[in-house]
């Protein structure tokens, strides 16, 4: 089943958040490796694909696993998560309906 994993960042959290972002993303190539990442991708802070020193409010990520508990641990254990970046990760139940 997919999960949509619902991230929010802590204020002023942009130079931690680069610091980890390779771990982070090499978290997110296993998972598009293995064929199972919908997307993924973040929030930035202020309407611009590029936001600069404004940085970014949180993340977006919709993947497969075999279950919400699976989604949840595989979420804690990201580097974002575990050095603070993120503030707070809400996981649920995704049904992908288009395209």
């Amino acid at each position: 089943m997919f999960y949509a994993i619902i991230a929010k960042d802590q204020q002023n959290s942009l130079n931690q958040r680069l610091a980890q972002r390779p771990a982070h993303l090499a978290r997110i190539k296993i998972l598009q490796d293995q064929g199972k990442l919908i997307l993924a991708g973040p929030f930035p802070a202020i309407d611009a694909i590029d936001p600069g020193l404004d940085g970014f409010s949180g993340s977006l990520i919709v993947a497969e696993f075999t279950s919400l508990d699976e989604a949840i641990s595989w979420a804690h254990e990201d580097p974002f998560y575990t050095s603070g970046v993120y503030a707070s990760v809400e996981v649920k139940p995704f049904k992908k309906t288009l395209p």
